[in-house]
């Protein structure tokens, strides 16, 4: 359990690792910061700790402009623009353009999808669709190597709307279609053991 004490030792010393684990209140000015604020060090008697700047706010501080506490570590503001990018990630990953366009992907995150595309060429170097194809072409790859499937229900399983689409991909990433994939793969010895 933390105690006052400790809290504003570390407050007192601003030390960086409780910059986001405790949030500090000063009831003179009504403002809260984080435990690094340089501003001057106010008396013990004044100060209020919370763990979270939603309970600050709650108790009615509002955020120190020096230090911007609503962006402390740990909250997705701090990370700026990369959450926002991770989370289109994670969405894509599971399928989100399988199917589907960048504007609803865009308005599935709340932005637009000009703005999502140039996220992804700042963060990524690729569009999102650019990434989308690469993870297909990832997906398709690994049951080629790891299944007996069809190309055509591989295509399906990979998020392609056809086998022709992922001959394509394949023939343009790799100079080969699919099929000569998988002889290489079926010429190599097998590494893999699967449990029986």
């Amino acid at each position: 359990m933390l105690t006052f004490a400790d809290q504003y030792e570390a407050f007192r010393r601003r030390d960086p690792a409780w910059d986001g684990v405790v949030f500090v209140a000063v009831r003179t000015t009504g403002i809260y910061c984080r435990p690094v604020c340089p501003v001057r060090t106010p008396l013990a008697r004044n100060v209020n700790f919370y763990r979270s700047a939603a309970a600050a706010e709650q108790a009615g501080f509002r955020p120190c402009l020096r230090c911007r506490p609503e962006t402390a570590p740990f909250c997705p503001a701090w990370m700026g623009t990369k959450t926002t990018v991770a989370r289109a990630l994670g969405l894509i990953e599971r399928g989100a353009l399988d199917g589907r366009n960048v504007e609803q992907l865009a308005g599935q995150l709340g932005i637009g999808a000009r703005h999502l595309s140039r996220l992804f060429h700042e963060h990524l170097d690729a569009s999102p669709l650019q990434i989308a194809l690469s993870l297909r072409v990832r997906r398709a790859k690994l049951l080629l190597n790891d299944t007996e499937y069809s190309v055509q229900h591989i295509a399906k399983l990979s998020g392609f709307p056809s086998a022709r689409r992922l001959t394509a991909a394949f023939k343009r990433l790799y100079g080969r279609p699919p099929s000569a994939m998988r002889k290489r793969a079926v010429s190599r010895p097998v590494q893999k053991q699967y449990a029986q």
